[in-house]
């Protein structure tokens, strides 16, 4: 399936989830629904293999707890690209186009920490990629929060690279362009509004603001726009005006919070996607757009420190269920889900009709619940708002007896909880049945095993004692 009016829509597919689809199941997703490209958080060996002879592009990501180690030694970054480029580009026809080195280094809330060894870890990794013989076939860059840069004003134009740091991205930038290589950055239109209770809703979206910013006649009705043309305007004010850029994250979160649900995240993506649709561009760079939407699937084991809806970017759940209709360029009919998704059986965790909401051991079990499970669709604003005491209590029990696959210690909550077979689901509320992966079947096999080797060793034992 080819997408023929977005310039190589491409998604990115992070893994941190507690039972992740399997990699061939997500390429065939990904194909399915015409994605061209992925942008990947790590070099994991399953994922790159699933990927071969797919005909999709791939960017590999290097963890920012790797960056010390590259920047100081050469070698250790020939290593990493013989491993985790070089075998998969030659044996296993991987299209590897970029090497990502960090994801978002300079954020102000890192203090620092990446400042001193991003930019040798991206020469050394360029070196090695050069050794290697495919420095013409595979890019380095670093995906940047859009934090790097800043205006003045609400006006574009006003734009430049942040003070702290504007050196350092300038000499990152040249490195970039000496070396054919693009300025990755991640846009969030969600974040701007999570972040400040007065920043205008119909700004982050794409169907029209009643305020439209004039920059010197060019007109601005989304923050996409103005903030993308930001960053081109610190580019062109640093002599880099013609250096190319990806949209390395963009994307809505369907919840966790009260501007993260389905009717907005359709409301910007299916708009962002109509936005960049024919290639009209932005005001300063018509043109083609390259972006990797965020994200693809729901992570739930992702950290929440930013937020509850860290765990809900994905524009599938994470069974590889569509979340809402949405128009990718060529599937015009919507979204298509993933196929052959075993599931656990249809049963739930609850709180017993016999006990209490009251009951003092209640509050305990569902701290340990909700510290070993995914509660984020649970409290204000969220999916999940309008449940009762009681749906509240099961809901926590059920994430958990889900997240430990189904074990019958996993329901075993104080006097307090049953196992059902009536779905407990209220409204958008969904309790879900978590999917069947290597993982879960172990750990539901593993009890099995045990007790088949005890009673073995009990009728062994007679024969061995004789001998």
């Amino acid at each position: 399936m080819v997408v023929n009016t977005v310039h190589g829509i491409g998604a990115n597919w992070g893994t941190q989830a507690s039972h992740p689809l399997p990699p061939p199941s997500v390429v065939k997703l990904l194909k399915d629904n015409g994605v061209q490209k992925v942008k990947l958080f790590d070099a994991e060996s399953n994922v790159l293999n699933a990927l071969r002879g797919s005909g999709i592009e791939v960017m590999v990501g290097i963890p920012n707890d790797m960056l010390y180690t590259l920047a100081n030694s050469v070698d250790s970054a020939e290593k990493w690209v013989q491993r985790n480029v070089s075998i998969h580009v030659s044996s296993n026809s991987v299209d590897i186009r970029y090497v990502a080195v960090g994801n978002e280094p300079f954020l102000s809330t890192y203090n620092g920490t990446f400042l001193a060894t991003t930019f040798p870890a991206l020469k050394n990794i360029q070196a090695a990629l050069i050794k290697a013989g495919l420095s013409n076939r595979v890019k380095v860059t670093v995906p940047l929060n859009a934090d790097v840069y800043q205006s003045s004003t609400a006006q574009p134009s006003t734009g430049d690279f942040r003070p702290d740091i504007n050196d350092l991205m300038v000499e990152i930038t040249n490195f970039l362009s000496l070396n054919g290589a693009p300025f990755t950055v991640n846009i969030y239109p969600f974040i701007s509004l999570y972040n400040d209770a007065n920043f205008p809703l119909d700004y982050a979206f794409f169907d029209g603001y009643s305020s439209p910013i004039n920059d010197n006649g060019r007109i601005y009705t989304n923050v996409f726009d103005a903030n993308y043309d930001t960053l081109v305007w610190a580019l062109q004010k640093n002599g880099f005006g013609n250096l190319s850029i990806i949209v390395g994250e963009i994307g809505w979160p369907t919840d966790g919070n009260l501007n993260a649900n389905i009717r907005l995240a359709q409301r910007f993506n299916q708009g962002f996607m109509s936005h960049i649709s024919g290639n009209r561009g932005t005001p300063m760079r018509p043109g083609p757009v390259d972006a990797y939407l965020f994200s693809l699937i729901d992570e739930d084991a992702k950290s929440i420190q930013p937020g509850n809806f860290e765990r809900h970017w994905g524009i599938f759940y994470y069974d590889g269920t569509p979340k809402y209709n949405l128009s990718l360029g060529g599937n015009s009919g919507g979204l298509i889900a993933a196929s052959n998704i075993k599931y656990l059986p249809r049963r739930w965790c609850v709180l017993s009709p016999s006990a209490s909401p009251q009951d003092p051991q209640v509050v305990p079990s569902v701290s340990y619940a909700c510290s070993r499970a995914d509660c984020t669709n649970l409290g204000y604003g969220t999916s999940c708002a309008n449940l009762d005491a009681g749906q509240n209590i099961s809901y926590a029990f059920n994430s958990y007896y889900q997240e430990i696959n189904q074990l019958d210690s996993a329901c075993k909550f104080p006097n307090l909880s049953v196992i059902t077979t009536n779905d407990p689901s209220v409204g958008e509320c969904r309790f879900k049945i978590m999917i069947q992966t290597t993982n879960s079947m172990n750990e539901g096999f593993s009890l099995v095993p045990v007790n088949m080797l005890l009673q073995m060793l009990m009728l062994l034992l007679p024969l061995l004692l004789i001998k």
